[in-house]
């Protein structure tokens, strides 16, 4: 089985975190060799765009200047840890990536979607993810539990119609590509969510 490229999404409080690692036990449990990283981040000086993304340094900071930013720190972690990663059999696992970014900067933003369209293309060029698990459930549910962890980031502050757009987006496009984007009912506990991801990794697993 060639390696595969995994990714994660959602919108906050959906539980990324604790099925991140749900997913590294089933991985561990099948002797797959894989990495974990991120977006934004994932190398030193992706990590310092995140930095100035999600931090409060820069509220004011320009609609089109925050998608150039998060696709130059996709450019430094494709290039420096997923395709290597990719190329040397590993699985890679990470949490977010361009999904995220046609939701919060294309449906939360609102920007032009083709614009977003030409930066993937030129950032990624063929590499897309094989499977994306796109974590859902309402915003007043995924706010709800937000709120409940450390102090909100730049996106966190956003108000819920912000949200809404990025959830609506998120949905549109997993309606698009049904293949790779499989939708996991998050508004339930812990159990049932993993057990929805425990049947789309069987086969996976299996083959």
């Amino acid at each position: 089985m060639k390696a595969q490229f995994i990714t994660l999404e959602g919108s906050e409080g959906v539980g990324k975190t604790s099925n991140l690692e749900y997913i590294k036990s089933l991985l561990d449990a099948s002797g797959i060799d894989y990495i974990v990283t991120r977006e934004p981040g994932g190398t030193p000086l992706s990590e310092a765009l995140r930095d100035l993304l999600l931090g409060h340094d820069y509220k004011g900071m320009a609609d089109d200047t925050e998608l150039l930013l998060m696709f130059a720190a996709r450019a430094e972690h494709v290039a420096k840890v997923i395709k290597p990663a990719l190329e040397k059999g590993q699985w890679v696992l990470c949490d977010r990536f361009t999904d995220a970014t046609y939701a919060y900067q294309g449906g939360g933003r609102q920007l032009d979607v083709q614009r977003i369209e030409g930066l993937e293309q030129w950032v990624l060029g063929d590499l897309r993810p094989d499977l994306t698990l796109l974590l859902d459930a309402p915003v007043e549910i995924g706010r709800e539990r937000a709120g409940k962890r450390s102090e909100p980031d730049r996106f966190e502050q956003e108000r819920d119609a912000f949200f809404n757009r990025v959830r609506d987006c998120y949905l549109a496009r997993a309606e698009v590509e049904p293949d790779r984007i499989r939708v996991i009912d998050a508004s339930g506990d812990l159990a049932s969510v993993q057990q929805q991801i425990k049947q789309i990794f069987d086969p996976l697993l299996a083959s």
